[in-house]
């Protein structure tokens, strides 16, 4: 299921029992395009999600989402099951105590050193240090390593915007009339991200 990211918030179960929330907005999916193993070699479904104004479309993407409307995102999920091409898919798929795994891409935050990136301890905070608390220190040498920095060096750069999926999450509510899900804990990304859920 495709779906954007809301704000986080708390719900209460029957046994006064709080947990912490991500309120997930999944509008129903349509299939867009199957594929199958002897025309394609694989087999998958493409699915549509959102909605965007037609005349932002390309014509080849209008083309090919003849019949259907005009979506704004689309993805394509690997699948044994079969569907028809303009089926709908809904959060009707996932019942309340669902174990599922969210994957989107996590927030960005540009140029980071290694304290924050890596988790570094920096250097110590006395005897004479000025300005180096959070320097890298050394990073090998030309004994080691003939002169060169080693690939996969853990320095500084640029942190955030990978796709991160997280396990184990559970639905706890979910309501169809307005198309929202209630998953445990924190899903990665801004309110805004497109989110997968996986069940």
């Amino acid at each position: 299921m495709l779906g954007v990211k809301g704000r986080m918030t708390q719900i209460f179960d029957d046994k006064g029992t709080v947990s912490a929330v991500t309120i997930i907005t999944a509008t129903p999916m349509k299939v867009t395009q199957v594929k199958t193993t002897e025309k394609d070699g694989y087999q998958a479904i493409q699915v549509g999600a959102g909605t965007r104004k037609e005349k932002n479309l390309s014509a080849q993407v209008k083309g090919h989402l003849k019949d259907i409307g005009a979506v704004r995102f689309i993805r394509e999920v690997r699948t044994e099951e079969s569907a028809e091409r303009g089926a709908t898919i809904d959060v009707s798929t996932f019942t309340e105590g669902d174990v599922v795994a969210v994957s989107a891409i996590s927030k960005g935050k540009g140029f980071q050193g290694v304290v924050k990136r890596h988790g570094f301890k920096g250097g110590p905070r006395s005897h004479g240090q000025k300005n180096k608390e959070r320097a890298p220190g050394s990073i090998g040498g030309g004994g080691r390593a003939g002169g060169r920095v080693v690939k996969g060096m853990r320095m500084a750069g640029r942190m955030g915007g990978d796709r991160i999926t997280v396990k184990n999450l559970k639905v706890l509510k979910i309501d169809a009339a307005t198309n929202t899900l209630m998953i445990s804990g924190a899903v990665p990304g801004r309110p805004g991200t497109l989110v997968e859920i996986r069940g």
